[in-house]
């Protein structure tokens, strides 16, 4: 699937949410006081990283770029840059073991520290702590009818597709992982973006996060499984 990414002509839908005055207004102001509260955590870990991003390659610290949003609207997602400059123009899918990843991307994908800037478009509006992950404008233009209630709710940093696909990039594999994506991936990843918009409700929320705060810890104890096995045959 190779169509042009624009900001025009977003599926639009504005039909009924299974909990309305949660949605628009109670999800709204906890995302905000949450994400005003971790800002001051949040930064003692954002500043070493912004730095570790512009000693270890060359380039802006901060990734931006379009993503479909809440009620047709385009915006910018914000990350911690995790590959090379310009790895967006040579495919929208990375790879396993992909050669344009950082060293400090590859550390902060697999416990998703690149998302933490993620908290300002969070502050602005623009996201949610959970809500269906914010696709590349090419995907959000090709969505079905059925699909397009993805846009009822705010795009989050985390969904179901998230922890089910935590390890992506394994699935994708090194040979053509874009079409190994829009393939095996993306369908899945919509409907569960589908049942989560028809769906949305606070205990959902609280469960989707949980899940993904013990995803995220579970990778971590992984790399540091694999970097003292990896010691321990280095020192034989």
């Amino acid at each position: 699937m190779q169509k042009q990414q624009t900001t025009e002509s977003l599926p639009y839908w504005d039909g009924p949410l299974s909990h309305p005055f949660y949605s628009h207004v109670v999800k709204r102001i906890l995302d905000l006081l949450l994400a005003l509260i971790l800002m001051i955590p949040g930064a003692l870990i954002m500043l070493p990283l912004a730095l570790w991003v512009k000693l270890d390659s060359k380039g802006p610290v901060f990734y931006k770029a379009p993503r479909g949003g809440y009620h047709n609207r385009t915006f910018q997602i914000l990350k911690f840059r995790s590959m090379v400059v310009g790895a967006d123009k040579t495919g929208g899918c990375t790879a396993l073991n992909d050669s344009r990843v950082t060293r400090a991307g590859k550390v902060m994908r697999r416990l998703k520290l690149d998302e933490l800037p993620q908290l300002l478009n969070i502050i602005k509006g623009d996201m949610s702590f959970v809500g269906p992950r914010p696709e590349l404008l090419l995907y959000t233009n090709a969505y079905t009818e059925e699909e397009q209630c993805i846009l009822w709710v705010r795009p989050g940093i985390t969904d179901r597709s998230s922890i089910v696909f935590i390890a992506q990039d394994e699935i994708v594999g090194t040979e053509n992982p874009v079409e190994n994506y829009e393939k095996y991936i993306l369908p899945e990843k919509n409907r569960l973006r589908v049942e989560y918009a028809k769906n949305q409700s606070f205990g959902l929320d609280v469960r989707l996060l949980l899940e993904t705060i013990g995803g995220v810890f579970g990778k971590a104890k992984k790399m540091a499984d694999e970097g003292r096995a990896k010691g321990k045959a280095d020192g034989r």
